[in-house]
Parts: C-alpha cells; structure tokens; sequence
C-alpha cells in the first residue's frame, strides 16, 4: 500500500482504529503479563499504535497487525528499561515475586499474541479496589476508553477520573494485587465482581443516571462487547451466558425506547416489530445455556424475565404471572429493594393497581428506596391508576425532584400535566 495517494492515510488510520479496537484489550493484557507494570503496558501501546500510523501507510498493512503491534510494543517496553535501569530493577523484582507467588503457565508456542484478558478483567475488577474505580479501569483498560471518554461516561470532570484511574493502577501496585485468574475454587466468590463491573457499565448505558439522553449506547454496546469476550473466555460458566443474553435481550429495544426527539416511549406505545429480532434470538438462545445444567444464578434469571417481554406481541399478552414467579426466585437469590420494586411492578401487571401499590407502601421504608426516582414514579402510577391524583401528583413531584436525565424529568412534566384538575374517584 503506498501513501502517496491523497485519501490513503485516511484508510490506513481507520484501519489501525479497527485494528486497536479489537486488538488493544489482548495487546494490553499480554504487555501486563509480561512486564507486571500497567502504566507501562498502556505507553508501549500507545507508542506501537503511533509506529503504526507512520508505517503502515509505507510498508504496507503487515498480514497479522496484531502480531506487529505486539512485537512493536515489546520492543519499546526494552528501550524504555534499558534507559530508566531503577524502573526496570524493580520491575524485576516485582516480576520475580509474582512467579513466586503464582508460576507462570509455558507460552503457547502457536500464539504469536496470547490472550490473557481474562486476566486483566479480575485484575481490573479486583475487591481491593473502590467500586467506581473498578468500573472505570474496566472502561479505560478492557474498552479502550481515554481518560475523558470516561470521565464524560460519569459525568464528571477528567482530572477527577484521571485521579480514580492513578489511584487504582497505585492500589494495583501497591498492594501486589496479582495478575491473575483466580483458582478454580476461588472463581465463585471472584466472578460476580467482574460481571458486576460490566453490568454497571450497561446499566448506565441504558438508562443514565444524569445528562440530556436517557440512553448512552455507546457505553450500552461497550458492556456488550465485554461481556462477548467473557463469554469467550469462560464458555463454561453459565452466568456469564445470562448476563450477555439479559444485555441483548434488552439492547434489542434500544432503537424505540426514545423517539425523534430524544422523548421517552413507553413499554406499552414502543413498535415492536422495530425490535431487533435478531439480537433477541441469539439473547433465547443464551437464556436456555444460562438455565441449563444446575440452580441458575441471578443473571440467568433475569435474562429469562426479559426473554419473556421479548416474547410478547404486546403489553396486555406478557406472561406475567411467570415473570411474577421468576422475581420470586431472583428475590430468593438477591434480596434486594430493587428486585422487590420490580417485583411489585410485575404484580401490579398481574393482580392489579391496588396488589402493586400495597407492596410498594411495604418498600417505602427501604432506604436504597428514599429517593429513588424510579420507585416514586411506579407509586405515582399506580395511584393514577386508582384515581387518587392528589397523591399520584404528589409523588411524581417527588420524582421529578430527584430524576436525573432530561428526557425523564420532560415524562413527569407530562404525567403531571395530564393529572391536573384531575377529580378524585
């Protein structure tokens, strides 16, 4: 490929972008095994990705990129220890501990670039960590996010999220955090972490916590491509399965859960043949290895609940005394005021107003609940449903007060609206 032509460079960066996009995550990993040293591994990749953009367009696209990269890299990783000798001693030192502690399985001799994201995610996921550091490490080192892509994903402002991401790498650092998977046994207690990681990231993709959208899908399709190379990674372990399969199955109504103008649409007004039928199937399909084989975990049967409203050609035909009966089982797995919320709210659909309202006056006590836009917004519905406006008018003022994105705050206006004046039943 030769660089003289005027739109070439172009290509061949967007081909270097496609290239980092998929190899950036493996690249970083093996760079960490390698050198034990994250700061390390995330400037050597940035520099090979530079070396790149000025050679490729020469010599050409080499046929395996992410080989090159990762030869490029290593290379740079040794000149930049040959000349900081203090840096690479204790490296050394750091590395000669952690085979100590954990030897090192031989290299795969047919692997030009192995992958040990694996690795990397528990590491970025480890307990040791504060919870907001771990999501955010997560964003910066296995999506590839920069700095001030996280920080906008939080919403707040980059030398605060440049301060979390230090802070982490020195915990890493400090506390000789291994860079590992855990040991077989260990894996139960040490997995959810990581899928609550990625479960963050996607919830704040669907539905964000402040801002002027109600939906970040570029957070949302990041999480689900995390979550595809978990599933990659850990084949056998079904809630890895029921964590991507709950994503899609909810992913698939991305594209009518606003309409033109950013506004919100409801579950009962959304056009569902507009659904992604086939994100929806691979999701079923996911569903049925998340349950099959032993008692599923709480991804599996959350992602069986969304399967369900996939399922459904409307509102009114849901199946909701199974979706009913699957939030008693999750209740009994994580007992928390969220499920029980959503419980609620399923019961409403199944016995009525009067039966979801009754258990949501029992939650009203729950402090995760004080506060809560979503809870005191399904109270105001409810009432409205009853006829009793005052306090349905109440309680979406209550809501309106703590909602967090744009769109969310323009549907209680609206819903508040079409209460007025209201008379009592």
């Amino acid at each position: 490929m030769a660089g003289s032509a005027a739109g070439e460079p172009t290509g061949v960066q967007s081909l270097v972008e496609e290239v980092f996009r998929e190899e950036r995550g493996r690249l970083l990993a093996a760079l960490v095994g390698r050198f034990g040293d994250l700061d390390l591994a995330e400037e050597v990749t940035s520099d090979a990705i530079e070396a790149a953009l000025v050679h490729w367009p020469v010599d050409g696209v080499p046929p395996r990129p992410g080989a090159w990269l990762m030869t490029t890299a290593r290379r740079k990783a040794v000149d930049r220890l040959r000349r900081d000798r203090v840096y690479a001693a204790r490296l050394a030192v750091l590395q000669v501990e952690a085979d100590r502690a954990d030897p090192a399985p031989p290299a795969d001799a047919d692997s030009d670039l192995p992958d040990e994201r694996l690795q990397l995610f528990f590491t970025c996921a480890h307990p040791a960590l504060a919870a907001e550091d771990r999501t955010a490490l997560t964003l910066r080192c296995l999506a590839g996010l920069t700095t001030h892509q996280v920080a906008r994903a939080f919403l707040v402002p980059p030398a605060t999220m440049a301060k979390r991401i230090v802070r982490a790498k020195k915990k890493i650092r400090e506390a000789r955090i291994p860079f590992r998977v855990p040991s077989p046994d260990q894996l139960p207690q040490r997995l959810p972490g990581v899928l609550q990681v990625v479960y963050s990231i996607y919830t704040e993709g669907y539905a964000a916590t402040s801002g002027p959208q109600l939906q970040r899908l570029e957070l949302a399709e990041e999480a689900i491509r995390l979550a595809r190379i978990l599933r990659r990674l850990l084949p056998a372990e079904r809630e890895v399965a029921g964590l991507l399969a709950q994503m899609l199955l909810v992913h698939a109504r991305r594209a009518v859960r606003t309409d033109s103008d950013g506004e919100i649409v409801l579950l009962d007004d959304q056009d569902r043949s507009r659904w992604d039928r086939t994100m929806i199937e691979e999701g079923r399909s996911l569903v049925l290895v998340a349950l099959t084989g032993g008692p599923p975990g709480p991804y599996g049967v959350q992602a069986a609940i969304a399967a369900l409203h996939a399922e459904a050609a409307d509102v009114a035909t849901t199946d909701w005394p199974q979706i009913v009966a699957l939030y008693d089982v999750l209740l009994a797995l994580v007992p928390s005021p969220i499920v029980a919320l959503n419980r609620a709210a399923a019961v409403a659909m199944r016995d009525g107003p009067e039966a979801g309202l009754a258990l949501l006056t029992e939650l009203s006590g729950e402090p995760l609940l004080r506060g809560y836009h979503p809870y005191l917004a399904a109270r105001g519905d409810l009432l409205r449903e009853l006829g009793r406006f005052s306090e349905a008018s109440a309680a979406y003022r209550e809501a309106l007060a703590v909602a967090g994105t744009e769109p969310e705050r323009r549907n209680l206006h609206r819903k508040l609206q079409a209460i007025e004046n209201q008379p009592q039943r």
